[in-house]
C-alpha cells in the first residue's frame, strides 16, 4: 500500500501545500520546515554516532597537522627559532635522518618532508568535492581512509628520504580529501537546526587530535626508532572508520539525486527517528522536490559546464566568494605562525618543555572550540564570526607590540641565549591565549560550514575549491612566514597579521550571510540579490513565526 494512503486529514493538507509550494516556486526550493517532525530539535543517537565516526577524520587531521607543524619549527634556522629543541619531532628527525640514510638531513630534505603534506592535501580537496559528486560521499571517505592507511603504513618503513615524503605526501591526499567531504557529508545528514554544531564537531575532533598527538609523540620521544610509530599509528583511527563506514549510510540528498527515494526515507528515518511515518514521508517527499531543480541541472549538464556556472551564475559566484573568502581569512590570520613560535615563548618565560607549550595552545584551542560546538547554532554563524574577529585583532596588535618592546636590545629579532624581560614574555604568552581562544570560537569552525553555502549541483565544486583555498593559503604563508620575520621582523609580521585579520572581519561584516537555522536548499535563496545580509535575517525571522505558529496549534 502507498505511504500517502496512510496520511491523516492534516498531513494530506500539508503534503498538498508542500506540492504546490514547490510548484509554485520556480526554483524548487522549499523549506523542510513545511513538515515538522516530533522530537526534531533533538539529535538522535543515530546522528551523533554518524557523526562521531566520520570525525575521526578530523583526528587524524590533526595528528597530520602536528606532525607537520612541529617539524617545521624543528628545522626553522632563523635567530627566531635556532633554539627549538622540540623533543617531538625535531629529535625524531634526527633519528629520521640516521634511519634513512644521511647522518643529517639537509634543510631542503627537511622542507620537502614537511611541504609535502600540504601540498597533497592541496590536490586532495581540489578532487574531493567533485568525486564525490559522482562516487557518492561516503566511498570518497573510505578512499581517505585507505589512502592514510597506506601512507602511515609506507612512512613507518621507509628507508630513504625520498620515500618518506612520497608516504607524507600521499597521506596529504588523504587529509585534503577528508577535511573537503567530512564536513560536507556531516551536512547532508544532520537536521538543519543542529547542522552547525555537527560540524563543529568535527572541528573539535582536529584540535583534539592534536591534543593526543602531543601525548602519543611524547611518549616515544626518547625510543630509538619512536619517530616509526609516531607516523605508523595514524594507521589505526583510519581503519577504525573504514569499518564504521560499511555500518553508515549514504547521503540522502546524494540518494535522491540517483533516483533512489525508498533509501533515502530509510535514513530520514532514522535521522528523525522519534517522528511518525507519515512525517518522515513528507520530510522525503519536501526535500526531494526542494532539490529538483539541483537535480536536474546535475543531470543534463557536463562537469565542465558545472564548473563554468559555478563561476558565470551570480548566486554561485557569490557563494563561492564567501566560502572561499572565509577559507582565505582562516589561513592568513597568522595562527599558523603563532604556533611556530610558541615554543620559543614559552621557554623564554621559564617552560622548558616543548610538549608543555603544544599542549597548552593546543588546549586552548580545543576547549574554546567546544564553546563554538554549543553556541553555533544558537548565535548563529555571522554573529560568532562578528564578535570574535575583534578579538584575534586585539590578541595580535598586543603581541605585536609586547614583540616590539621585548626584542629592542636585539634589534627586534629573537635571538637564542638572550634573556628577555619577563613581564613582556608574559604579555606576549597572554596575547597568544587570548587570540587563540578568539580564533577557535569563530574563525577555526565556521569556514569549515562552507558546505552549506552551495547548490547541490555545484557542491561539490564549490566545497573543492574554497577547501583549495584553504590548503593553498597554508601553503603560502608556511612558505613565505620566515621572509616576512626577516624583512619586518615579528613585532612588525605580528602587526601584519592583524591588518589582515581586520580586512577578514570587513569582509565578514559585509559579505557573510547567517545561514543558522536555514536548510542546505534556503542558503541557495539568500544569494539571488547580493550577498544576503538582511535576506538571510528575514528568512530567518519568518521561520521562526511560521515554527512558532505551528507549535502553538500542536
Amino acid at each position: 500500500m502507498d505511504r500517502s494512503s496512510a496520511f491523516s486529514e492534516k498531513d494530506t493538507k500539508r503534503f498538498d501545500e508542500v506540492e504546490y509550494i514547490s510548484q509554485s516556486n520556480a526554483s524548487g526550493e522549499i523549506s523542510e520546515l513545511a513538515v515538522v517532525a516530533e522530537g526534531e530539535d533533538r539529535t538522535t543517537l543515530f546522528v551523533w554516532l554518524l557523526v562521531l565516526c566520520t570525525s575521526i577524520s578530523g583526528l587524524l587531521f590533526g595528528k597530520c597537522y602536528i606532525l607537520a607543524l612541529v617539524g617545521v619549527e624543528s628545522y626553522r634556522e632563523c635567530p627566531a627559532s635556532a633554539g627549538y629543541d622540540t623533543g617531538v619531532i625535531s629529535g625524531a628527525l634526527v633519528t629520521i635522518g640516521g634511519d634513512l640514510g644521511p647522518a643529517e638531513l639537509s634543510s631542503g630534505q627537511k622542507e620537502l618532508i614537511t611541504s609535502s603534506t600540504t601540498l597533497g592535501a592541496l590536490l586532495g580537496g581540489l578532487v574531493g568535492g567533485v568525486l564525490s559528486d559522482y562516487l557518492g560521499r561516503r566511498p570518497v571517505l573510505a578512499l581517505a581512509d585507505v589512502i592514510f592507511i597506506g601512507g602511515a603504513i609506507g612512512q613507518a618503513v621507509c628507508h630513504t628520504v625520498w620515500s618518506l615524503i612520497g608516504g607524507r605526501f600521499l597521506i596529504g591526499w588523504g587529509v585534503g580529501l577528508a577535511s573537503c567531504v567530512a564536513p560536507l557529508y556531516i551536512q547532508e545528514l544532520s537536521p538543519t537546526r543542529q547542522r552547525g554544531r555537527m560540524v563543529v564537531l568535527n572541528v573539535a575532533a582536529i584540535t583534539g587530535g592534536q591534543v593526543v598527538a602531543y601525548g602519543i609523540d611524547a611518549a616515544f620521544e626518547n625510543t630509538h626508532g619512536g619517530w616509526r610509530w609516531m607516523v605508523g599509528l595514524g594507521a589505526v583511527p583510519a581503519a577504525i572508520q573504514f569499518g564504521f563506514l560499511f555500518l553508515l549510510p549514504e547521503s540522502p540528498r546524494v540518494l535522491i539525486r540517483r533516483d533512489d527515494l525508498e533509501g533515502a526515507h530509510a535514513v530520514m528515518s532514522k535521522i528523525y527517528a522519534n517522528a511518525t511515518p507519515e512525517q518522515i514521508d513528507l520530510k522525503t517527499k519536501v526535500l526531494a522536490a526542494s532539490v529538483r531543480k539541483s537535480i536536474e541541472i546535475a543531470n543534463t549538464t557536463t562537469v565542465l559546464e558545472r564548473w563554468r556556472l559555478m563561476l558565470s551564475d551570480a548566486i554561485n559566484r557569490r557563494a563561492l566568494i564567501v566560502g572561499c573568502g572565509l577559507q582565505a581569512f582562516q589561513q592568513l590570520c597568522g595562527f599558523n605562525t603563532l604556533m611556530y613560535y610558541s615554543a620559543t615563548l614559552f621557554k623564554e618565560i621559564g617552560f622548558n618543555q616543548p610538549t608543555a607549550v603544544g599542549l597548552i595552545v593546543s588546549g586552548t584551542n580545543f576547549i574554546f572550540t567546544l564553546l563554538a560546538l554549543k553556541y553555533i547554532d544558537i548565535i548563529g554563524r555571522r554573529k560568532i564570526m562578528i564578535f570574535s574577529a575583534p578579538g584575534m585583532v586585539v590578541g595580535l596588535v598586543l603581541a605585536s607590540i609586547a614583540f616590539h618592546y621585548l626584542t629592542i636590545k636585539t634589534d627586534g629579532n629573537l635571538v637564542d641565549g638572550t634573556s628577555y624581560p619577563r613581564s613582556w614574555s608574559a604579555i606576549v604568552l597572554l596575547a597568544m591565549i587570548f587570540y587563540v581562544a578568539s580564533y577557535a570560537t569563530g574563525l577555526g569552525n565556521v569556514p569549515w560550514q562552507q558546505g552549506e553555502l552551495f547548490g547541490l549541483e555545484v557542491r561539490g565544486i564549490g566545497t573543492s575549491l574554497a577547501t583549495t583555498m584553504n590548503w593553498g593559503a597554508n601553503l603560502l604563508i608556511g612558505s613565505t612566514y620566515l621572509s616576512l620575520m626577516d624583512a619586518i621582523t615579528p613585532a612588525g609580521a605580528f602587526g601584519f597579521y592583524a591588518g589582515l585579520c581586520l580586512l577578514g572581519w570587513i569582509f565578514c561584516l559585509c559579505c557573510f550571510p547567517e545561514t543558522a537555522g536555514l536548510s542546505l536548499e534556503e542558503v541557495r535563496m539568500v544569494f539571488k540579490h547580493g550577498f544576503g545580509i538582511k535576506e538571510s535575517e528575514r528568512l530567518r525571522r519568518e521561520k521562526r513565526a511560521i515554527l512558532m505558529k505551528r507549535t502553538e496549534k500542536v
